[in-house]
């Protein structure tokens, strides 16, 4: 048995790891300020006897000892949230993962850094590996988030040389699946609801821009992978589906699964947004033999069934938009 702490745990990532964990027979503290993650995301865990929630937020120091391993998951994630709260977003990339690496090294635990595709800001190279030092952006308004994301990494790094630290960095890619936050602008929760609740499906851009999409167990499962690896590899590693659709494609594939008959509409492309999004997975092939195994179609039927209930439960869940 392993003592974890998750922090974002109650986000939409975070609440499946903790449900993985807990499965596994781990105990598991689950680190929250409640910004974007949410107690009803935990709350099936509330009452096992090895999970515990904490409303903390990770720019103050939390102190424990006896821990094994940390997964710092805490940052608001999706561009409506972390360009509302800018400051706050770059305060938990930085304070917050400088905070937890000081945890990690005095309980001399593993430390995972959930880091984002977005360090490569818009890419100029397809797919995007590993050694390849992004197109970013470090004064723009997805900044805050692109270029935390990139000092969080910095600071595991020199944690790691200077301290010892084992610290894993993963990049994560388009994720998707239940739990995922219906006011958070993303492609799948938005196309999902407009579908379902009959409304226009608004593209951005002229929609042949790219993304890649993962089901959520996924990457629970490569994360999983890469903390259980020796204490010299640190990664980073891209963990995301190298499958490349445009967002027309992928718009017509709701409407295909969802049996919606609502039209598709274009709107101007937000500024920084990347036209590319792909990752080239060699790496985690090869270091944590992973590999996605969750087929679009099979992702999205779960997904679009979570919606479903969602909405026969609250049929007024809202949509908001960039």
């Amino acid at each position: 048995m392993k003592h974890v702490i998750i922090a974002g745990g109650a986000g939409f990532i975070g609440s499946h790891l903790c449900e993985y964990l807990l499965h596994k027979g781990d105990r598991v503290i689950c680190l929250d300020n409640f910004r974007t993650g949410h107690p009803k995301n935990v709350s099936a865990l509330t009452n096992h006897p090895y999970f515990k929630l904490v409303e903390h937020d990770i720019t103050m120091p939390y102190m424990i000892k006896g821990i094994d391993e940390i997964y710092n998951l805490a940052c608001p994630a999706s561009p409506i949230h972390y360009q509302d709260s800018p400051i706050e977003t770059t305060k938990t990339s930085v304070i917050g993962t400088l905070n937890l690496l000081e945890l990690a090294r005095e309980n001399h635990c593993r430390f995972l850094q959930a880091s984002t595709s977005e360090v490569y800001g818009d890419p100029e190279v397809h797919p995007q590996p590993e050694s390849y030092w992004g197109h970013v952006n470090p004064n723009g308004i997805r900044s805050c988030y692109d270029v935390g994301k990139r000092c969080a990494e910095s600071l595991c790094m020199d944690y790691h040389r200077r301290y010892g630290v084992a610290v894993k960095i993963i990049r994560i890619f388009n994720t998707y699946g239940p739990r995922m936050a219906c006011d958070d602008g993303r492609v799948v929760s938005n196309f999902i609801l407009q579908a379902l609740q009959g409304k226009d499906l608004t593209i951005y851009g002229n929609g042949m821009q790219t993304r890649s999409f993962q089901y959520v167990d996924d990457l629970i499962q490569g994360m999983e992978r890469i903390m259980s690896t020796l204490d010299s590899f640190t990664g980073p590693v891209n963990l995301g589906n190298p499958e490349e659709h445009t967002i027309l494609e992928f718009a017509e594939r709701i409407l295909e699964l969802t049996g919606s008959r609502s039209r598709m509409v274009l709107r101007p492309l937000p500024a920084d947004d990347p036209k590319r999004r792909n990752p080239d997975i060699t790496l985690a092939r090869q270091a944590l033999d992973w590999q996605p195994r969750i087929s679009l179609r099979e992702g999205l039927q779960q997904t679009i069934a979570y919606y479903r209930n969602l909405l026969a439960e609250s049929p007024s869940q809202n949509i908001s938009r960039p």
